[in-house]
């Protein structure tokens, strides 16, 4: 189940945002300073094969690969975390592992992340 971080760490000129964690995904919600929702990002398939779908209503959806930063085979320290382009989106997969997960959260951020994951892409869709 996906539960909520409290103490999240704002930045400077960043949109208040919520964040809720889970072993297999995460959510990161942003706000505005109405509380409406302007954004969010869902990071599924964590730790194996970690992707992001991020959703902004000024600039519409990103779908990335996560590249975690470490090094297979060798004795370098690990890498900082990045965003690679990655187009295949299993909608139905993806939307209804949320829906299972998000049972405890705020039925309102549900709805509107839900209604995103299922509205906007077909899948295998490339985003």
């Amino acid at each position: 189940m996906l539960y909520e971080i409290e103490k999240v760490k704002s930045y400077e000129n960043e949109p208040k945002r919520r964040w809720f964690f889970d072993h297999e995904i995460d959510l990161t919600v942003w706000f505005d300073e109405n509380d409406r929702i302007i954004g969010f990002q869902l990071c599924y398939d964590k730790p194996e094969n970690p992707h992001a779908l991020t959703w902004w209503e000024k600039s519409g959806y990103h779908h990335h690969e996560v590249d975690d930063g470490e090094k297979d085979g060798t004795l370098s320290p690990k890498g900082i975390p990045i965003l690679l382009a990655d187009g295949i989106f299993e909608k139905d997969r993806i939307a209804n592992l949320f829906y299972e997960k998000s049972r405890d959260m705020d039925p309102e951020i549900v709805k509107f992340v839900y209604d995103r994951l299922v509205k906007h892409s077909t899948s295998g869709e490339t985003i």
